[in-house]
């Protein structure tokens, strides 16, 4: 049983999304294909080796300044809103941290709310405007959830993947009221949002990640 989360299951967690990403970059593509520019895989593959790169560099140092490198890498990220809101997440995920190298699985949601809190304060979208919220949002309660409800964390990770995954597909029911997609208006019914799915596969990758550590 993982009873707290440090340097050492941040990683394991961020390796987790890494593949997750990878695997499914092409599929992403094609979702961004039908109501954007088709090229959202491409950009979150790019995402996923400077992620990869923060894991393997990193030694030793604290889990606040790792979540922020991880975070100023990806605001550098070239491809429209992906870089500034992933990385806006994982500076609010730092910021959060502060001095803590140990989280249980209640600080862990505050590590994430403090993510969702600053990914906010950096998109103008709201839940139902299909976007990456869709995913993001539920993944947050659940994870806050059973946080509240003593679970392990890897019971705590797996709870926000499903939300997250379920969130994701909820969105092939809505209207695009966001970014280039909105002026396709109802066209946008039926397909799944490439940046909620994204969400959905980096939290399936953090709990693949956190499960890998689990004897």
């Amino acid at each position: 049983m993982i009873v707290t989360v440090g340097l050492r299951e941040w990683k394991a967690m961020l390796s987790g999304a890494i593949a997750e990403v990878k695997a499914a970059h092409q599929r992403l593509s094609e979702l961004d294909s039908i109501c954007g520019d088709g090229d959202h895989g491409t950009t979150m593959l790019r995402a996923a080796n400077l992620l990869e790169k923060c894991v393997v560099q990193s030694s030793g140092e604290s889990l606040q300044t790792f979540l922020n490198d991880v975070a100023w890498a990806l605001m550098g990220l070239d491809g429209g809103a992906t870089g500034p809101l992933l990385g806006s997440f994982f500076l609010g995920t730092s910021e959060t941290v502060g001095s803590r190298n140990d989280l249980d699985a209640a600080s862990l949601a505050e590590c994430f709310e403090g993510g969702l809190t600053a990914l906010t304060r950096q998109s103008r979208a709201q839940v139902g405007d299909k976007s990456v919220l869709d995913a993001l949002v539920p993944a947050v309660k659940a994870l806050r959830h059973s946080a509240d409800e003593r679970r392990p964390i890897q019971d705590a990770l797996r709870a926000a993947a499903v939300a997250s995954e379920e969130g994701a597909a909820s969105t092939k029911n809505l209207v695009a009221r966001i970014g280039r997609a909105r002026y396709l208006g109802e066209k946008t019914l039926g397909t799944q949002d490439p940046g909620a799915t994204s969400v959905s596969l980096l939290f399936r990758g953090f709990h693949q990640g956190i499960e890998s550590l689990v004897p």
